[in-house]
């Protein structure tokens, strides 16, 4: 029987396929026997994410489905892209991805900055004890929870009660009903949002900084460099990889708020701005048990979020070299 030429090298790149299987299976048994502790220990990791995050996602089709809890996920009608041109149609779509993404561009705005401030300012203090102490003092606020946070700020921006109000009627001025205004949501949440968690996202850039050689900064000050040379010259160049990929990493949730402040805190005279994607879509999906449409709002976002991540990346790699990947 005669080969064509097509059929040899067909034949010839399925026999190189599986020489590659068996090759990169070999290796991958050598490993496993050789680092199998390290194995062991990643293996919760591993066991975690397979379980919730990809185990989940064969639940992602009813987002294209009516949902039924009698007929189960697979039984429920096929309704293709239905719930998400009700999405897109509804009144205040426009309102919620306005507000969601003006939210979290303020906070990307002035909040990523701070941590990396810290970070250089905490590297700069020598007394181990107080710079251990100011460290602890910025962590904690991280651990307060977000119905603890939303009271605090219930009780301190009180109009009859409230510090900031007694201190601005002491100076005399008006009562000002701060979670009543709309134009005060925005500075609140994202003020809030600042204090609490700016101080617990210096680690990764307080590690990098640890990481440094001191000689750098030995032969620096026999150079005569100052303080604020060491960081220019020092300091800042070690961060700009991290930072950016910090950044990268940020600007994939820029439609992704946090839903549970933005609900305790919102109120009758705030919906106008504080009527953000992730409240809308608690309201529908608990509220309503509309699960098929919350569902597309949710995967629309995820795919929004992806893009946005792929492109600052792709643009991050040509201007600076420095990308995720």
């Amino acid at each position: 029987m005669t080969t064509t030429p097509q059929q040899g090298r067909a034949s010839l790149w399925f026999h190189n396929l599986g020489r590659g299987l068996m090759r990169g299976t070999r290796k991958a048994g050598r490993a496993l026997q050789r680092d199998w502790q390290l194995w062991v220990l990643l293996l919760p990791a591993l066991v975690f994410f397979i379980v919730f995050c990809y185990f989940p996602m064969y639940g992602v089709q009813i987002a294209f489905r009516d949902y039924r809890a009698a007929f189960g996920i697979t039984g429920s009608p096929f309704v293709g892209l239905k719930h998400f041109r009700t999405f897109f149609n509804a009144y205040y779509c426009g309102r919620m991805f306005a507000n969601t993404l003006l939210l979290n561009l303020y906070g990307l705005l002035f909040g990523f900055p701070i941590p990396v401030v810290l970070a250089i300012l905490l590297n700069q203090l020598n007394q181990k004890r107080f710079k251990s102490f100011a460290q602890t003092a910025i962590y904690v606020p991280h651990f307060i929870s977000t119905v603890v946070l939303a009271g605090m700020l219930y009780l301190f921006f009180s109009p009859t009660n409230g510090i900031i109000n007694k201190i601005i009627t002491a100076m005399g001025g008006q009562s000002i009903y701060f979670l009543i205004e709309p134009k005060w949501f925005r500075p609140l949440f994202i003020g809030s949002d600042i204090w609490q968690n700016a101080g617990w996202n210096t680690i990764l850039y307080i590690a990098t900084l640890t990481g440094i050689d001191p000689q750098l900064y030995e032969a620096a000050t026999i150079d005569g460099a100052t303080r604020f040379d060491k960081i220019k010259h020092i300091d800042i160049p070690h961060l700009v990889p991290i930072t950016v990929m910090m950044l990268i990493l940020n600007c994939g949730s820029l439609l992704a708020s946090n839903t549970d402040k933005a609900l305790l805190l919102q109120t009758s005279g705030n919906t106008s701005v504080s009527d953000i994607i992730g409240v809308y879509v608690y309201k529908n999906g608990l509220g309503k048990a509309q699960y098929s449409y919350t569902s597309a709002i949710g995967l629309c976002l995820n795919a929004i979020n992806f893009v946005t991540v792929m492109l600052v990346n792709a643009f991050s790699r040509k201007v600076s070299e420095i990308s995720l990947f």
